[in-house]
């Protein structure tokens, strides 16, 4: 059978490029997916464009095509990722002027739009699924909606020619999907060949963790060379079925055990998960190591995609300030104790008007909280953070000027003081018929 080879070259934003430079010039690949793009990312995306017009994609876009580009098209591996973010069309522009620098010339760009639903989302007010109310309710605080898009404007893009697809809100597994569904011509209601697919998306959207990252736990779940961490490779058939992999003598580790872990992340339900593309059954899924680094998956079984969309809606919801500082030494846990009640008698004098605030030790009771999980013997150092939530940056920078003002009047010894304010962005999720929906495809050539 003819086997297409499919690299994870990130599975979030700010993730490593060494990798998929590795995956690039030694993965033997057919096609590299970067998936950099997470709820609250696109939506933070948006108000950068908000800002700059010409904005709005991932920040690490041009470094990561420099370093790319070259050993795909040497290579003949063609690229799929939503860096795209909130302006695919800007970020095809990136990178057919990288490719230009780099005297790559003829390199076909498509940039996938259309999933920016802001205004079918205003004019059917769906409910909100986190709450009783509507979209309206949420007045005019309301900044972007983005439909998770399926595979198909990505596999029409690289029907046309594409070496390179960026998109906007493409749901992660789909960016896998697509190349899949193009070279061994899928029909679109298949659905046990797409749930295959989709699975071996899913098991590779979140790079890393699928090799060992997230996953290492000295003395209980051992990787080797965690620094030189490869990302994983999905070898997969025409019939759907794959195996997963990474590039030979890089860090990291593929087994059952790293494989199952990643294949229940973010699942809310084994036997539907649910995609754009189909309703994948992971239930009865059978992982196998079948050599070093090389785990093959059974089982997947899919049934008919859902009728709707799903949609992020993204809201300013205020502002948080934020403010930290070090105590060390003998008493340090009493001297951060004693600078977190300082802070909290000082913003109640000034009447900073915070919805939500929290006082927290790092180290003592930051992650774990009440009696029962306090440290067995008193930590050598502390870090006191106070953060809340307001209505306004002027008191959100107000919240962290506190803290700071701990160095010379609060309890001796504070030092490495920070602080912080920024604005929130809120996420709501609705459904969207799909055929409210009309995803686009733009081609540009350097």
């Amino acid at each position: 059978m003819t086997i297409v080879r499919v690299g994870s070259g990130a599975g979030f934003a700010d993730d490593r490029i060494e990798p998929a430079v590795e995956l690039a010039e030694r993965g033997r690949l057919d096609y590299l997916v970067f998936e950099c793009l997470g709820e609250r990312t696109v939506a933070l995306a948006q108000l950068d464009r908000l800002r700059y017009p010409d904005g709005g994609y991932n920040e690490w876009l041009g470094e990561r095509m420099a370093a790319v580009l070259e050993p795909c098209v040497r290579r003949g591996v063609r690229v799929v990722t939503n860096m795209g973010a909130a302006n695919p069309l800007a970020a095809a522009r990136v990178i057919v002027e990288t490719a230009r620098g780099r005297g790559l010339r003829g390199l076909v760009v498509a940039a996938v739009t259309g999933d920016d639903v802001l205004d079918a989302v205003r004019a059917a007010d769906p409910p909100l699924l986190e709450r009783e109310s509507t979209v309206a309710s949420l007045g005019d605080a309301v900044v972007s909606a983005n439909a998770y898009l399926g595979c198909e404007p990505v596999v029409r893009a690289l029907e046309r020619g594409a070496d390179v697809v960026v998109t906007g809100r493409v749901a992660d597994p789909s960016l896998y999907l697509a190349p899949l569904v193009h070279e061994f011509g899928w029909s679109a209601k298949d659905w046990d060949l797409l749930a295959r697919g989709t699975a071996a998306g899913h098991l590779l959207e979140c790079a890393g963790q699928v090799t060992g990252g997230y996953f290492a736990d000295p003395g209980v779940k051992d990787v080797p060379d965690l620094a030189r961490l490869g990302f994983p490779i999905a070898q997969v058939t025409s019939d759907g079925s794959f195996t997963v992999t990474k590039v030979a003598g890089s860090g990291g580790r593929v087994t059952v055990r790293t494989m199952t872990e990643q294949l229940l992340y973010e699942v809310h339900d084994p036997a539907a998960y649910r995609t754009p593309d189909v309703v994948a059954d992971l239930s009865q899924a059978r992982l196998e190591q079948v050599g070093d680094d090389e785990v093959a998956v059974f089982g997947i079984a899919g049934r008919e995609r859902p009728d709707s969309l799903k949609v992020s809606v993204a809201y300013r919801d205020g502002y948080v300030g934020t403010g930290e500082i070090s105590y060390a030494g003998p008493g340090a846990v009493a001297r951060g104790r004693l600078a977190l009640e300082v802070v909290k008698e000082r913003l109640a004098l000034i009447g900073i008007p915070a919805t939500e605030i929290c006082f927290q030790l790092i180290g003592v009771d930051a992650v774990h909280r009440g009696a029962g999980h306090l440290p067995p013997a008193e930590p050598v150092e502390v870090r006191a953070r106070v953060a809340g939530r307001t209505a306004s940056l002027v008191d959100a920078r107000r919240i962290g000027r506190e803290v700071t003002a701990l160095w010379l009047n609060g309890p001796a010894g504070g030092g490495g003081a920070t602080r912080d304010a920024r604005e929130l962005i809120g996420l709501a999720s609705v459904f969207l018929p799909r055929d409210q929906v009309s995803p686009d495809v733009t081609l540009l050539e350097s």
